[in-house]
């Protein structure tokens, strides 16, 4: 295959063809020929990695990691050198060293790249999934994320063919890296798809068809902006116990991955809540080392938090509601505490929020965060 497809092209139009009927259809036979090549080499470019489980030696995993990165769309930043950088890449190769370094751990990986085409016609796959087993690699495929009618239905899918029917006894995390997730509308999340919505009532019915077997998840990680909303709390739990969500602008919507990559140290005496409240002070204080602007990172125990959810949700529905009929192109996000219709004496029950002003702006002598962000029409 040394040669490349514009030498095979051209070799094919040197060929003399007398007949006129014959010389015109010379140009589409050698476009047919060339496309056909294209198509050989690229069907040829990838081959899917896959091996029996039953083929795998070693003890059941002790953990089930999945993780979720959003990547179609703009996802570019530069680092403190002036790099250029991709933050959805970064997060990838954070979680391929997860995956790598828990030697009794599952870890399923999908990464939702923005679709592209080839010789302009036909599309290829804009997923890519990984799943390690007790830190190895035992299947590595490609697949496209327009199949179904749910936008999560090909994750599930792969997930669903792989998971384990014995579950892991010490903790199951489901982690999204991505923009922030919107409470409605949501058309537009996905560069390449305008027209597909994607929303908090999305990622849950995910979930649902991921928990079914199995039950609830220990701990879901939201490493996106703006999603520590009393709606979105509600919204995940079914799903899970302990959810770590920032109620603000999270700088490049990525928290680090590194408290995951030992989970026998972190997680091996089974309690989650102080390894979610581990996990949310490591990716604080690095991130407050990195950059100026706010940080809002919050824990919330999904069974201590009802109370409080309870007592707001009619409030924040019809808020909602308002914002729907109104004007959703021009929300503003706010701390909850800032409206007294949502300040209640189990406010802070079941949360702990790490929280830092700006160093900049009118918002920089800010003291605390309640950890609970609402949506407002702007005055």
């Amino acid at each position: 295959m040394g040669r490349t497809l514009s030498t095979f092209c051209k070799r094919s139009s040197a060929n003399t063809i007398n007949s006129g009927r014959q010389a015109r259809a010379l140009p589409a036979f050698r476009v047919y020929r060339c496309l056909a090549l294209g198509l050989f080499l690229l069907s040829c470019s990838y081959t899917p990695t896959f091996i029996p489980l039953e083929q795998v030696s070693g003890p059941l995993p002790n953990y089930t990691i999945i993780s979720i990165i959003h990547g179609d769309g703009d996802y570019l930043f530069h680092d403190i050198d002036g790099r250029k950088l991709r933050a959805d890449e970064e997060a990838l190769a954070g979680m391929k060293k997860v995956a790598e370094r828990n030697s009794q751990a599952e870890v399923f990986i999908f990464h939702e790249k923005r679709r592209k085409k080839f010789l302009f016609f036909f599309p290829r796959q804009d997923g890519e999934f990984y799943y390690y087993r007790n830190g190895q690699m035992l299947a590595r495929e490609l697949y496209r994320r327009n199949q179904g009618q749910s936008r999560f239905d090909p994750e599930k899918e792969l997930y669903l063919r792989l998971c384990g029917k014995k579950q892991p006894r010490l903790g199951r995390l489901f982690l999204y890296f991505g923009h922030e997730i919107p409470e409605f509308g949501g058309e537009g999340y996905d560069a390449s798809y305008r027209r597909r919505t994607f929303t908090i009532e999305d990622l849950a019915d995910g979930l649902k068809d991921m928990t079914r077997e199995s039950g609830r998840f220990d701990l879901i990680v939201l490493s996106t902006c703006f999603n520590g909303t009393p709606y979105t709390v509600s919204a995940l739990y079914p799903f899970t116990r302990f959810l770590i969500a920032s109620p603000g602008n999270l700088h490049l919507s990525y928290l680090d991955s590194q408290p995951l990559e030992k989970l026998e140290l972190g997680l091996g005496n089974g309690d989650i809540s102080a390894f979610a409240r581990e996990y949310a002070r490591q990716a604080f204080e690095r991130l407050t080392k990195d950059i100026q602007t706010e940080i809002t990172i919050a824990v919330y125990d999904l069974e201590r938090v009802q109370g409080y959810l309870n007592s707001v949700d009619s409030i924040y529905v019809n808020a909602m509601d308002q914002i729907k009929e109104k004007a959703q192109a021009f929300v503003e996000h706010c701390d909850c505490a800032e409206n007294s219709a949502y300040v209640r004496p189990d406010m802070s029950e079941g949360i702990e929020v790490f929280y830092r002003a700006a160093r900049f702006g009118r918002f920089k002598h800010k003291k605390a965060h309640s950890g609970w962000e609402c949506l407002k029409l702007p005055k």
